[in-house]
C-alpha cells in the first residue's frame, strides 16, 4: 500500500528514531527550531497528518483511530519497529492513542500543549463547517493569535506570518476532517494503559489547551512528569525553542539502566 503520510528524516540512519507529530493546521516544518539539536542524537522523522502538508487528503470522516493507524502503517512501511515520540496539539493526541493502543511501538513519550478531551464538540464541528464554506483564511487570525504570546508576536512578526501561511496552505477538507476527529475524541479512558515514560509539557500562556489539560493527562498516565514552560502559548516549541528542546533532550536521553 502506498504511504499516505509525508515524512522527512534528519540525523544518523542508525540512531534511535524520534518521531515528531505537529499541530492541527501545521506540518512537519513546525519542528524546525528543534531539528538540528535533536538530529545530533536521533534519527528524527517528522510527519504530516492526513489532510495536512504534503500528506494525502482522503475523504472524511477522520478519527483519532484512523490517524493513529495511518501512522502505524507508515512506520511499518519505513521498517521502524519502535520510536520515541513527541507530539504537540493534534500530534500529542495521536501520540496518546499510539502509546495506549500500540505500547510496544513507543519507547518514550512527550506530549506538548495537548488535551485528551477538548470540548465542546459543537465548537469543533462549527469550525469545520466554517473552513469548508470559507476556507482557512476565515479563521486564520483567530487561530494564530492563540499560537503565540503577544510579546512574541510583536517581536517576531516574520515567524507569525510564516505560520499563518502554513495554516492557510493546509487543505480545508483535511483540516475540517481533523477538527471533527477532535470533536469526537475522548482519550481519557485509555491513558492508564500508557506504560512509556511520559513527559507532559504545557505552555503557561496557552489558551488553546490550558495547563489544566496537561495536569489531567499527567495525572492519568502512571509516572508521568509535568513541565510548565513560562511565556509560551500553544506553539511552545516555537515561542520557547531552547527551553522545549532541552526538555525533550533530557527526556529522551535513555540511561543504560532504563533499557
Amino acid at each position: 500500500m502506498t504511504a499516505r503520510l509525508h515524512t522527512t528524516s534528519d540525523g544518523p540512519a542508525g540512531a534511535p528514531v524520534l518521531l515528531l507529530g505537529s499541530s492541527l493546521g501545521t506540518a512537519g516544518a513546525m519542528w524546525e527550531p528543534q531539528v538540528t539539536a535533536l538530529a545530533a542524537r536521533f534519527r528524527v522523522i517528522r510527519y504530516d497528518h492526513l489532510g495536512h502538508g504534503r500528506s494525502a487528503v482522503p475523504p472524511g470522516p477522520y478519527s483519532l483511530d484512523l490517524l493513529g493507524r495511518e501512522l502505524l502503517r507508515t512506520l511499518d512501511g519505513l521498517g521502524v519497529p519502535w520510536v520515541h515520540y513527541a507530539g504537540l496539539s493534534l500530534g500529542g493526541m495521536v501520540g496518546m492513542w499510539l502509546a495506549a493502543h500500540a505500547p510496544d511501538r513507543v519507547r518514550r513519550l512527550a506530549l506538548l500543549c495537548t488535551s485528551a478531551s477538548l470540548g465542546p464538540p459543537e465548537q469543533w464541528r462549527e469550525r469545520a463547517a466554517t473552513v469548508r464554506a470559507a476556507g482557512l483564511p476565515a479563521i486564520a487570525d483567530a487561530v494564530v493569535a492563540r499560537w503565540f504570546t503577544p510579546g512574541f508576536a510583536a517581536a517576531r512578526p516574520d515567524v507569525v506570518a510564516a505560520f499563518r501561511a502554513m495554516l492557510t496552505a493546509t487543505s480545508p477538507a483535511g483540516y475540517a476532517a481533523c477538527c471533527e476527529a477532535i470533536a469526537a475524541m475522548d482519550l481519557r479512558p485509555a491513558l492508564g494503559r500508557i506504560c512509556a515514560p511520559t513527559l507532559v509539557v504545557a505552555g503557561a500562556d496557552d489558551a488553546a489547551t490550558p495547563v489544566g489539560h496537561a495536569r489531567d493527562i499527567a495525572g492519568r498516565i502512571p509516572g508521568a512528569r509535568l513541565a510548565v514552560v513560562g511565556e509560551a502559548a500553544h506553539l511552545a516549541n516555537v515561542g520557547q525553542p531552547e527551553r522545549v528542546c532541552r526538555l525533550l533532550l533530557d527526556h529522551f536521553d535513555e540511561r543504560p539502566h532504563e533499557r
